[in-house]
């Protein structure tokens, strides 16, 4: 594949959430900009916790899916979210990279089963490792699996 920003080829990696530009292209984009070049979600509809979903049927199970993430927190942020500590309550920056990588780790783990074949998957979890101070792994894993409606 081409990258559209610097011309250049580069790999189609599963856990990647775009085909049109290169990781480190992806990474210089703002935030508007890496909403229009994401693939879509289609298959977050498809999702659970459970190990079945409900009036559909499972043909064929690919085995395990995930989505990787490592984050890290800026100086900045750190700053802003240390004085919010002062205050008490919801610390509103911290909530919101929480949701972040965990959406972003969510949408790699869809676009990995997505990639196998699945059009669903079951037994959606989460995990999390602190990898060092303010460093931290947030891994989105499940079963991607084929499914289709039963029939009545």
């Amino acid at each position: 594949m081409k990258c559209e920003k610097c011309n250049k080829d580069f790999p189609s990696e599963h856990y990647f959430a775009t085909k049109t530009v290169c990781r480190k292209c992806f990474a210089k984009l703002t935030p508007e900009e890496k909403t229009q070049v994401r693939q879509p979600k289609a298959i977050h509809a498809m999702t659970s916790t459970a190990f079945t979903i409900d009036s559909y049927e499972i043909v064929k199970s690919f085995g395990v899916v995930r989505g990787v993430l490592v984050r890290s927190r800026s100086i900045f942020g750190t700053i802003g979210e240390s004085l919010q500590t002062l205050v008490g309550g919801n610390i509103t920056l911290f909530t919101e990279l929480c949701e972040q990588t965990r959406a972003d780790a969510f949408d790699m783990m869809a676009a990995h089963a997505e990639e196998i074949g699945g059009n669903a998957v079951i037994g959606v979890r989460y995990d999390t490792t602190e990898i060092m101070q303010g460093v931290t792994e947030v891994l989105c894993y499940g079963t991607a699996v084929l499914v289709k409606p039963v029939s009545s």
